[in-house]
Formats: structure tokens, C-alpha cells, sequence
């Protein structure tokens, strides 16, 4: 199925900000070159008071704050620093956890492909792994049964986290996007706000 058709499923049920998806006190996240980065100390994965109206259980992405939010029992959320689409490819609205992938693959789909030809030589999909820009885990957000071609994702740019950077996807870094998928299960719902 031609990726393109796919996306544009999902955006015809979301709401656009714009169009288009290529860190914890001094938490660290590993490259694969064994660089390590410090993400911002704001964005550290912390159990926080929860206030909202989402039901236990959903995944809230406040895109403004630049925060990730796993809803728990008693008014408690646990909430990750995130980056998200770079401006003019943030969408908002609800989807749901359709699948879930440990080391992903990854391939650009066509509209990257055009957007950024530098990402051409990828066409041909990149194997999960270190070097994948999906990072450690995937989280596919599904609407309507069909895949949105949106993740939430792990990153191996862990430097990116609390930035607007992607073509539209929400990345985390590998050590919170491994910690989300284990509290995560197939059907969750996602808000994106």
C-alpha cells in the first residue's frame, strides 16, 4: 500500500496544525557510536499530579508543553519529555495504539521522500537497530483500523527531546520509549492536544 494514501487517512480524521515523522536530570541516552547526551533536566521522566479529564489508562500528548502523559489511577500520570513535529506538521486528535514493535524498521514514506531528498538513499527501509531513527521501540497509532503512518517512537538524537523536529511523529528517548511500552497495550487511546 503506498504510504502516502495511508497518512493521508489519518489526516482526514485529525486535526492539522500544518502537514506531515523522520533529557531526564542528567538521565543519559546511548548512540550507537557510545556518545552520550544529557537531555534537558525538565523533560526527566517523573510521576506527576494529573488534573485532566482523560480516563485512566489513555496516552495524553500536550504538544505545547512538549510532554507526554500515561494517565494512572488516584490523579497520578507519568509523564515523559517528548519531541514532536516541526512546525506546520503537528496534528492533533485520538487514535489508538495499534501495534507495537521492539528495534523497528524504518522507511521515509513518499512525502518525506519528496519534502527531503536527502532521505532517497532510506527508500529502501532501515533495518531496527542503533542507527534507526525509530530507536529502541515503536508504538503505532492507528485510526479507523488503518495505520496512521504516526508512531511514538524511541530516538537516537536523544538531544532532540522538548524540540518541534519530526515530520509529525512524537519521539522519546530510548530508555522512556522502552518504559511507555511496557506500561502500553495494544488498543490504548492517544490524545494529541
Amino acid at each position: 500500500m503506498n504510504n502516502l494514501s495511508r497518512r493521508s487517512l489519518v489526516f482526514g480524521g485529525l486535526t492539522f496544525l500544518g502537514s506531515g515523522c523522520t533529557s531526564v536530570g542528567t538521565q543519559t541516552s546511548v548512540m550507537a557510536n557510545n556518545t552520550q547526551f544529557a537531555v534537558d533536566p525538565r523533560y526527566k521522566r517523573t510521576r506527576v499530579k494529573y488534573d485532566g479529564t482523560a480516563p485512566v489508562g489513555t496516552i495524553v500528548v500536550n504538544t505545547s508543553e512538549r510532554f507526554l502523559y500515561a494517565i494512572e489511577d488516584g490523579g497520578w500520570a507519568m509523564r515523559y519529555g517528548v519531541g514532536i513535529g516541526e512546525e506546520g506538521r503537528t496534528v492533533k486528535g485520538k487514535a489508538i495504539i495499534g501495534r507495537k514493535a521492539n528495534w523497528p524498521a524504518w522507511t521515509p514514506t513518499v512525502s518525506m521522500m519528496q519534502r527531503k531528498p536527502r532521505l532517497l538513499k532510506y527508500a529502501g527501509g532501515v533495518p531496527g537497530g542503533p542507527n534507526n531513527p525509530l530507536g529502541a521501540r515503536a508504538l503505532y497509532l492507528y485510526r479507523d483500523g488503518k495505520d496512521t503512518m504516526l508512531r511514538l517512537h524511541g530516538t537516537n538524537e536523544p538531544w532532540t527531546i522538548g524540540t518541534a523536529v519530526s515530520s509529525g511523529c512524537i519521539r522519546l528517548t530510548n530508555e522512556d520509549i522502552i518504559d511507555l511500552y511496557e506500561r502500553t497495550n495494544v488498543g490504548t487511546e492517544v490524545l494529541v492536544l
